[in-house]
């Protein structure tokens, strides 16, 4: 059963070089154990999404740039994380203030990059709290 994910979990994205932390603002005021748990709209960069070290897309226009002035050769450049929608799928029966409010971002959610990366949770930060 997948995992609720809170502040702190691991991330990964398929174009960068390295792993990257959650971060969940207290505002929902809903917590898995003792940090605040996440939704599927906790996506914002240098909010929620740190970078991913350096990115290798070479839809991401710095990179295109970069690999352009190095005579085709693949340059990456450092990673600004720019979700292009919410965390999918989310729960399907758990949300922030009950059912009405944003779905939970489980562990096996997944955001896109609008540079063609894919964004996904490696660890959820927390091993007691399971949703479906």
């Amino acid at each position: 059963m997948p995992k609720l994910v809170v502040h702190g979990a691991t991330l990964a994205c398929s174009m960068g070089s390295s792993p990257s932390s959650l971060s969940v603002l207290p505002t929902n005021e809903t917590y898995g154990g003792t940090v605040p748990a996440a939704t599927v709209q906790d996506m914002k960069p240098e909010v929620n999404l740190a970078p991913f070290g350096l990115c290798s897309s070479p839809l991401n226009p710095q990179v295109a740039a970069a690999t352009a002035a190095a005579a085709g050769v693949l340059t990456p450049q450092p990673c600004i994380p720019a979700a292009a929608g919410p965390w999918t799928p989310g729960s399907t029966s758990v949300g922030i203030v009950g059912p009405a409010g944003p779905p939970v971002l489980s562990d096996a959610c997944q955001c896109l990059c609008q540079w063609g990366g894919c964004i996904e949770v490696e660890d959820a930060g927390q091993t007691v709290v399971e949703v479906d």
